[in-house]
């Protein structure tokens, strides 16, 4: 085969985002190799989706792939995250050369991204661990992509990703290497916990207003179409308004679908991180565990039966539709701030010096979470004058100042109403609790010494100095050990 004939990439795994992703590779001028496992997937694609493209080639077997391919050979896999990346990298290997690239665009954990980076490092390949945000059609059209790993293969897909990425409104593409070892699926995760926040907000929205307030679809419909021109400008806005307006033959189809929510596991990663390493992601958190509540459908059916539930909380008066968006708003911060907040401690324990002003920019586009107030984010956390939180920033603590009365009405009358707000209500309390000196953790210190000997601060001492007092006059002078987060 002539060195011209060869293709530049490979896309194992034929599921719709890497079906998705060799068509946009193709469309921008690259020729991608096609291979899944089942060889009638692979004929279905190319006699299908990929019908017409010359500069999609469908292998054979994986002999076939590396014959195709121009070295050093560039591998991205897009199979299902788990066992299944570490058998498809296993049947790789003999095929493999000093210098290859491999590259994991699955939904993977990053612990698993630190581990195969490290092993294949040992025999010269590059392995990378990528987020690609942007579901089906951000795959198709233009993702946000969010690459890691090993920094001696970026240089050999840097271009290509940066050309199949989406395009930010300042025409930047939405692709920046994000860090070394598991530093993209790290920043992945956090993307996607943002997302399940986002979404549970949005649905508190849709709820006070639809139950609270009255309105109809379609006047919920106008209300996120008007708050999608402003500072809530986002894809899952946008695309809230046009779920209210869908309509079949049965009629609004929003009022068919089960009140039960899924999930792949991606945001409750994200809340054991935040866990593991001290960081109070509680709005996420309520957000994983609102849609756990959701999936009892039969018992909440049971409940409701044996409490009863108002039909409508007839909050008119009360609020305004302007209180809810504010309410959004400020919640919605909130959720970035806590995202953030996890991306700078694994900055500070892993030294992956994860730029967070470059991850804000690349998610202005292609991805779930893209939002008009990215750019405010980058701004905000910016190398140059880098908060310790969102919260602290000049342009965030001004809009919350004048949004937090608003948000807590908001808060307080669906709590009398009996409206299920979890978000909302976490991140009130979150927002409390942060911008307190004194939230009555010396309390919890007393008692922990109390019982346990686990020493205390002191707010006249300087930080590191604990000490432990014996409350009953027979506990002794030894103290236990403690630890800190």
């Amino acid at each position: 085969m002539e060195k011209n004939e060869l293709y530049d990439i490979a896309v194992i795994g034929l599921a719709v985002m890497g079906q998705n992703l060799i068509l946009n590779m193709a469309d921008h001028g690259y020729r991608v190799v096609a291979f899944n496992r089942s060889r009638e997937k692979v004929e279905s694609f190319i006699d299908g989706p990929a019908k017409g493209y010359d500069a999609i080639y469908g292998a054979r077997s994986l002999e076939d792939v590396f014959a195709r391919l121009a070295r050093p050979a560039r591998i991205l896999l897009m199979v299902r995250a788990g066992d299944a990346v570490d058998a498809l990298i296993e049947q790789l290997q003999p095929w493999l050369q000093n210098g290859d690239v491999v590259i994991d665009g699955g939904n993977a954990n990053y612990e698993d991204t630190v581990r195969r980076e490290r092993t294949l490092s040992e025999a010269g390949i590059h392995f990378m661990g990528v987020g690609i945000s942007g579901g089906e059609e951000g795959a198709r059209r233009g993702p946000s992509i969010m690459p890691g790993g090993d920094l001696a293969g970026w240089p050999h897909v840097e271009d290509l990703f940066k050309t199949i990425s989406a395009t930010a409104h300042d025409g930047a593409p939405c692709c920046e290497w994000v860090g070394a070892s598991g530093a993209g699926h790290f920043v992945k995760m956090v993307h996607n916990g943002i997302e399940y926040g986002d979404m549970q907000l949005i649905t508190e929205a849709y709820l006070l207003l639809k139950y609270g307030l009255g309105k109809s679809n379609e006047e919920m419909a106008d209300i996120f179409e008007e708050w999608n021109t402003g500072e809530l400008d986002s894809y899952l806005i946008d695309i809230t308004a046009d779920i209210l307006r869908y309509s079949t033959d049965e009629g609004p189809l929003i009022d068919t679908i089960l009140d039960a929510a899924g999930q792949k596991g991606t945001g409750k990663w994200t809340l054991m991180n935040g866990a593991n390493m001290g960081v109070p992601l509680t709005l996420i958190g309520e957000a994983v565990f609102a849609r756990s509540l959701s999936a009892r459908v039969e018992e909440r059916h049971v409940a409701e039966e044996a409490y009863g539930v108002p039909g409508t909380a007839n909050l008119r008066g009360q609020i305004s539709v302007e209180d809810i968006r504010r309410a959004l708003f400020s919640a919605k911060v909130i959720s970035y701030a806590q995202g953030f907040m996890l991306i700078n401690t694994a900055n500070v324990e892993t030294g992956w010096g994860i730029d967070q002003s470059t991850v804000a920019l690349i998610w202005r586009g292609g991805c779930i979470i893209r939002s008009v107030f990215l750019d405010d984010i980058s701004r905000a956390v910016g190398q140059n004058h880098q908060p310790k939180s969102l919260l602290t920033a000049p342009y965030f603590r001004d809009i919350l100042r004048e949004y937090h009365g608003a948000w807590r009405r908001v808060a307080a009358a669906a709590l009398q109403s009996e409206l299920p707000i979890p978000a909302f209500a976490s991140a009130l309390t979150f927002f409390d609790g942060y911008r307190r000196t004194r939230g009555g953790a010396e309390l919890i210190q007393a008692q922990r010494d109390y019982f346990g000997a686990h020493t205390y601060e002191r707010r006249d001492r300087p930080r590191g100095e604990f000490f432990h007092t014996d409350w009953t006059g027979h506990g002794g002078a030894t103290a236990s050990s403690s630890y800190s987060v």
